[in-house]
């Protein structure tokens, strides 16, 4: 999951369910939990039961209260934008600021479906209408509601069969 949202914000309520629907899906959620958005859906994840892996820019490991399944200190500062846009099978995108903005560009060069939140504000809003060129690398898939959601991973066929993970960052 990529991207940001204040909390009280619509866009933040629905980063925490979409954290659950994954894990309800047996999706992996892929995040750096540093935002209050990404880390609300981690936490969700986690407390339903999911798989969280956290790629985090410094070299050692967070607080032990890290909303994670699994923690990457990557230690490679924001060179880890690169392995936050290729760990998933898609990326999910709420919000967001410059960090999204090359993530997302970068899961783009590489084919992965970017599902924007739309209706909510923020950058990930104008996706679908501003892809990041012309070239047409990936579905653009928006959602604006947790059933708009899951529709998009099942066309995308990222609803795990019993006991086979997938993974969305």
């Amino acid at each position: 999951m990529l991207g940001s949202a204040e909390p009280g914000s619509a866009a933040y309520e629905l980063a925490a369910a979409a954290g659950r629907l994954l894990a309800q899906l047996g999706i992996t959620l892929v995040s750096g939990c540093g935002s209050p958005a990404t880390r609300v859906a981690a936490e969700q994840a986690i407390a339903a039961g999911g798989l969280v892996v956290s790629i985090v820019p410094p070299g050692e490991m967070p607080a032990p209260d890290w909303p994670a399944t699994v923690v990457i200190p990557c230690g490679m500062g924001d060179a880890r934008n690169l392995l936050m846009a290729l760990a998933g099978d898609a990326c999910l995108v709420i919000g967001g600021r410059a960090g999204t903005i090359s993530e997302v560009c970068l899961a783009w060069l590489h084919h992965r479906p970017l599902l924007p939140l739309t209706g909510c504000g923020g950058w990930s809003d104008g996706l679908l209408q501003n892809p990041p060129d012309e070239r047409g690398n990936a579905p653009i898939l928006p959602w604006d509601s947790v059933a708009a959601l899951e529709a998009q991973l099942r066309q995308l066929g990222l609803v795990a069969a019993a006991g086979n993970q997938r993974q969305a960052a």
